[in-house]
């Protein structure tokens, strides 16, 4: 833990990377009564939306990722709409949603935050940031099985956007703690395998007292969450870890993970909770083509992310909505499948 503060108002970021136990530490932290974080609500990267007078973000954002419907949020007086820029977009947002349980404690939990740490942390000062970690390979088998049910990780270059951003959330970390921002950091095993220690570590963070359903998903508020095979075990009773199974990434893909997180365990050393876990010392590391081949194919995948968002600011509603009717129709999915921009 670095950086405490004894005060428990204001705003809470919850940053990890996909399939790393996010949204378990969402709906266990949710289970506070001070406590009530947005899920993947995402509204700060909708900072474009601002560039002008657009009173119409709030229909705009919520088409983009259900997070009005998800979240049971109305905005019957206009309100949001009235909002001069993200910053108050957002605190407007998750505020009305603390509002229903009179939380005072705000805030949103989405992997799509990573390697955006200090944005968040210059456009909210008094912010605290929640950090959780997980074997990038275990993320990665993760993502490669909920790909079978859901086409969103399916995308074009979702293992490497995985791989990266396990590097992304470190210089987060890494960034924020020379700031003197209020982080705190757990692991996904420590998550699973003992909960009530975990939580009760978060409350000390965050200056509230412990409550015991904190460590349990008995009674949990799941509803915002997307719906999907992949959310089974967080929308179950038990808090465990997935099943051993068997292995379902391509020997390329392990051997590259393997060389990653030997370069990771010698640049980061005791550092990074994952260092212990270092690929087999056999495979080596990777070399400066393999590197920058694969950088460049990450900040091409972010680029296009970042286009589709700016096409979601700006477009048309009706031609949106229109081109999501003719996807959707001819792929044969839900839309619970078009979170995060995946529509378009």
């Amino acid at each position: 833990m670095t950086g405490g503060m004894s005060a428990s108002k204001g705003p809470l970021f919850v940053m990890g990377v996909w399939r790393s136990g996010t949204s378990l530490l969402y709906s266990l932290l949710n289970q506070h009564p001070d406590i009530a974080l947005l899920y993947e609500g995402d509204l700060p990267l909708f900072w474009p939306l601002f560039l002008g007078r657009r009173r119409d973000w709030p229909s705009r954002w919520n088409f983009w990722n259900s997070a009005l419907d998800r979240h049971q949020l109305t905005d019957t007086s206009g309100q949001l709409g009235e909002a001069a820029d993200i910053r108050v977009a957002t605190e407007l947002a998750c505020r009305a949603y603390a509002s229903g349980k009179q939380a005072s404690i705000w805030g949103d939990k989405s992997p799509t935050y990573s390697g955006r740490g200090d944005r968040l942390a210059r456009l909210f000062p008094e912010a605290r940031f929640l950090f959780i970690w997980r074997d990038p390979a275990d993320i990665c088998s993760s993502i490669a099985r909920a790909g079978r049910s859901e086409r969103w990780f399916r995308r074009t270059g979702m293992l490497n956007r995985a791989l990266f951003a396990c590097e992304s959330v470190k210089k987060d970390y890494d960034l924020l703690a020379r700031n003197g921002v209020a982080i705190h950091q757990l692991t996904y095993q420590e998550l699973v395998g003992n909960t009530a220690a975990a939580m009760r570590g978060i409350c000390e963070f965050l200056g509230v007292s412990y409550d015991p359903r904190m460590a349990s998903l008995d009674g949990a508020d799941r509803s915002a969450i997307y719906p999907g095979e992949h959310h089974d075990l967080v929308k179950g009773k038990d808090i465990r870890a997935a099943r051993n199974r068997s292995e379902v990434l391509s020997p390329a893909i392990v051997s590259k993970l393997a060389r990653y997180k030997n370069l990771w365990a010698a640049r980061y050393g005791a550092d990074w909770p994952l260092a212990p876990r270092a690929g087999d010392s056999a495979f080596g590391k990777p070399g400066l083509v393999e590197r920058l081949a694969d950088r460049v194919a990450c900040t091409a995948y972010r680029l296009r992310d970042s286009a589709v968002m700016i096409v979601y600011c700006f477009a048309p509603l009706s031609l949106l909505a229109a081109y999501r009717n003719v996807r959707n129709t001819h792929a044969i999915v839900p839309m619970s499948s078009a979170k995060h921009g995946g529509a378009i």
